[in-house]
């Protein structure tokens, strides 16, 4: 049994919401760069090339890449032979955000739902976990605005609507969303499961690369096929018109009742906001 202390929890969650809202993943820049140069709209290539600038900008002054700093939703691999040493591992992740979000001023944005009064530290952490053998803790958190959040959904389809009935919804979805996720976008599909469960596969989908491609062919070409169809709606880089509205679609898959066709598309704008670490 591995035993890893509670602050070394916090203080790494913490770090990881700054770092989420402060600096663009390696490979979401390359894609603004790919997708820039193969840009004929000189409004579209305009655009990329301010968010180029902006993250340039989050790096060096330490301020956040976009105003909406999101909340804190975090994806643990709990190792079945590891335990913290002091408090429990949820109550550490959530001090860790509160900690991260107010080191870092970062905007908290969580409020009653009845109210809308702001609880004031972003708390509580959104914490999914699963166990699985070793003695590792992996963490992933990511930065979750409500702009993209708003414009996913659930959706419970009849099997017999299969594959053509999965791409008409996930298309109409992102047509639908026109400019409010500020594209461009990336875009997880959870299918199958039940209704919980999609949802939660399209929130882990995102935290793919934006490069990496599905180890089976079929729904690598699943992900390649709705990527071109969504840049031909041509709504753009922040819905102004261009050939890039979409970076990267990302599936995950799960089986499913077989009276049940479970869809979820979860949407993320451009300032892809993920990180991970593991102890």
């Amino acid at each position: 049994m591995r035993t890893i202390s509670r602050q070394s929890v916090v203080d790494a969650v913490a770090a990881m919401c700054i770092d989420a809202n402060r600096y663009l993943p390696a490979d979401v820049l390359a894609s603004f760069a790919k997708a820039k140069a193969a840009e004929t709209v000189a409004s579209a290539r305009e655009i990329f090339g301010q968010l180029e600038e902006n993250a340039a900008l989050a790096a060096r002054t330490g301020l956040p890449l976009c105003q909406d700093c999101g909340l804190g939703v975090f994806f643990v691999e709990a190792g079945e032979d590891v335990r913290l040493e002091d408090g429990s591992l949820r109550e550490a992740i959530n001090a860790g955000m509160v900690k991260g979000y107010g080191d870092g001023f970062l905007r908290k944005s969580t409020c009653d739902p009845f109210t809308r009064k702001n609880v004031g530290d972003n708390s509580p952490a959104i914490i999914h976990f699963d166990l699985v053998p070793g003695d590792a803790l992996k963490i992933c958190m990511m930065a979750k605005g409500g702009g993209s959040e708003n414009m996913s959904r659930v959706m419970m389809l009849a099997p017999a609507q299969g594959l053509p009935g999965i791409r008409e919804f996930v298309i109409r979805r992102v047509a639908e969303s026109g400019s409010n996720p500020c594209p461009p976008v990336l875009v997880g599909v959870g299918i199958g499961g039940n209704f919980e469960l999609a949802a939660i596969n399209s929130k882990k989908a995102l935290m793919r690369r934006v490069d990496d491609v599905h180890p089976d062919p079929e729904v690598a070409a699943m992900e390649a096929d709705l990527l071109a169809s969504i840049n031909r709606l041509g709504i753009g880089p922040m819905g102004l018109g261009g050939a890039t509205t979409c970076l990267g679609v990302k599936i995950r898959t799960a089986p499913c009742h077989l009276a049940s066709l479970p869809l979820a598309v979860n949407i993320q704008c451009h300032s892809s906001r993920h990180k991970e670490v593991t102890l």
